[in-house]
């Protein structure tokens, strides 16, 4: 039995350190509207951000940039300090909250966090461009890029369900799909603004259990 212990013991921690890693929230960006300063009624680009992690995050101090991917010539985003795990949120260019909200949903909103980036500098181009997120430290958190935009009616947002990271989108989002509508008081728009209803990461006694599942199996082979 002595023999079994230690490797026992060294995979108990393993298992502990990568469900305290992978139980750490992760900020993605989930959905990227450039078309909408141009073609929607409320006149403002916006992407949608989503913790895929199963705690809430701090975005206190956090920025964004575009493609110039400079944490020098980012610009600070506003209305909005946490993201719960599971959570999605929107901001735009402008504050435009009331006419963003009643725009997709009419007068049965929902409970729909929005925050907003201003500058020179980091208007999302229809012509292709990047959204990359920063925290306090200038260290980067969540980056995609994007091709040319939709440019007819009706205009499709990027839609980036899966998290992807560090890369670019094409998707853009299509009725009934990845819970993309149309907006309800412009048919002209489609996307998922907040609903994108993400999925928290394992804990970490779910991945202890699936450890010690794993452990077991180990000692049965070890006792034959």
């Amino acid at each position: 039995m002595q023999s079994i212990k230690k490797p026992l013991l060294g995979l108990v921690s393993i298992f502990f350190i990568a469900g305290a890693s992978m139980a750490n929230a992760q900020v993605r960006v989930t959905e990227v509207a450039p078309w909408a300063s141009g073609n929607a009624p409320y006149a403002s680009d916006w992407f949608e951000l989503t913790n895929f992690g199963s705690s809430a995050v701090s975005i206190a101090g956090w920025k964004m940039d575009d493609s110039s991917a400079s944490f020098a010539s980012a610009v600070a985003l506003a209305g909005i300090t946490s993201i719960a795990a599971g959570e999605s949120v929107i901001f735009a260019e402008k504050s435009v909250s009331a006419s963003f909200l009643s725009t997709w949903f009419g007068t049965a909103s929902p409970s729909l966090q929005f925050g907003t980036y201003v500058g020179s500098g980091v208007g999302l181009s229809t012509d292709g461009d990047a959204v990359n997120i920063y925290n306090a430290s200038g260290v980067l958190q969540a980056s995609v890029s994007f091709g040319v935009a939709d440019g007819s009616t009706p205009y499709q947002s990027f839609d980036n369900r899966a998290g992807l990271d560090n890369t670019t989108i094409s998707q853009l989002s299509v009725a009934g799909v990845n819970g993309a509508f149309v907006a309800l008081n412009d048919a002209s728009e489609i996307g998922s603004p907040g609903s994108i209803a993400a999925v928290p990461e394992p804990t970490n006694i779910a991945m202890l259990l699936a450890g010690l599942g794993l452990m077991g199996v180990i000692v049965r082979k070890r006792a034959v």
